[in-house]
């Protein structure tokens, strides 16, 4: 496969993703403070913000009712979702969930999804799924039933009034322009195909598919798949693609951030290495240095090369000061060095 050739240009879009951890005995507290980072978010420039699902764990379980919420504690920042698994969705209710958060958030959401069998299936299928667990379709076919539903297709036969009630047979309400921000969560070259093909923008997180990479070179191997992706786009080049790496810029941490952030990543260093599990995912290092330290080793990445917008991803379990500093430093130090203005000043 050929790889495309860009033009050294500015970052265009910065966003962060978080996955809002709480205590289990004070959930309110950790989802306060997930607001309070978007919030921040907003107030320091970001151009977006976005939660990931946590089913079943001590984060958050639906990032479309916390967005509702960060709807109304905002007026400017996109608020995203990297991403829903839709094996765990019912696509009817799930448009009307986001066409509702879309149009409290005046055309701001950009929902993001994958597919696939859910985590530990065998263990909540009978309650996830108790009379169609063997049935059920976790695959291509659940997007693009979402994605017509979003389109306003017919759902329904029935349409006109019942006594006072007036009934339609398209998803409401109806929010056109949200169409045109649905991601894809890609980990493989075949969904990366698969979501150019359905002119969808494209979500590249820290987590490839190694597939058939005899070095494990992650940079290389993201590279390929938004090539490919924008090669099977309708809009070629011009195909949105976000890379999505773990940053961690120090230039205002304290010594005991420092020392805590370095721990976090070499900690989690193995699993860099060589493929995990039996899907063979590759995970990217977490990138811990000052702002120009972080920005030298993007600008060498060949995954963030190919695009001009991102999605820092935020570390599991920090303290919300830590937060304040990191994305402080984001916006205020390595957004600037790789070319990154504030849209809102």
């Amino acid at each position: 496969m050929d790889t495309m050739d860009y033009a050294d240009r500015p970052l265009a879009k910065l966003g962060f993703l978080t996955i809002g951890s709480f205590d289990e005995s004070d959930p309110f507290g950790g989802h306060d403070t997930t607001l309070r980072v978007i919030e921040l978010g907003e107030q320091l420039g970001f151009d977006s913000a976005w939660l990931r699902d946590r089913h079943l764990q001590h984060g958050i379980s639906s990032p479309v009712a916390v967005l509702a919420a960060a709807s109304q504690r905002t007026t400017r920042i996109e608020l995203g979702t990297a991403v829903i698994p839709l094996g765990l969705e019912n696509p009817f209710r799930l448009a009307e969930d986001l066409a509702t958060v879309d149009v409290l958030s005046h055309g701001r959401l950009n929902p993001g999804f994958s597919v696939g069998k859910p985590t530990h299936f065998d263990d909540i299928k009978e309650a996830l799924y108790p009379n169609s667990w063997e049935t059920e379709d976790f695959g291509y076919d659940r997007v693009i039933r979402l994605l017509d539903n979003l389109r306003g297709k017919p759902v329904s036969t029935f349409e006109g009034k019942e006594g006072i009630e007036v009934f339609s047979t398209r998803i409401q309400p109806r929010s056109p322009g949200l169409i045109d921000r649905v991601w894809y969560g890609a980990a493989g070259l075949s969904s990366a195909k698969w979501a150019g093909e359905q002119g969808l923008n494209l979500l590249s997180s820290s987590v490839v598919r190694a597939e058939d990479d005899v070095d494990f070179d992650f940079a290389r191997i993201q590279r390929g798949q938004i090539d490919l992706f924008r090669q099977s786009h309708p809009l070629g080049e011009a195909a949105r693609a976000s890379q999505g790496l773990v940053v961690i810029p120090t230039d205002s941490a304290t010594p005991e951030q420092i020392a805590k952030y370095q721990a976090y990543a070499e900690a989690r260093f193995p699993r860099t290495t060589s493929p995990q599990g039996p899907a063979g995912m590759l995970f990217a290092p977490d990138l811990v240095g000052t702002s120009e330290h972080i920005a030298d080793a993007l600008r060498a990445h060949a995954g963030y090369q190919a695009v001009d917008e991102v999605v820092f991803a935020l570390p599991f379990s920090f303290e919300a000061d830590d937060y304040t500093q990191i994305l402080t430093d984001i916006a205020g130090v390595l957004g600037p060095l790789l070319g990154w203005s504030r849209s809102d000043v």
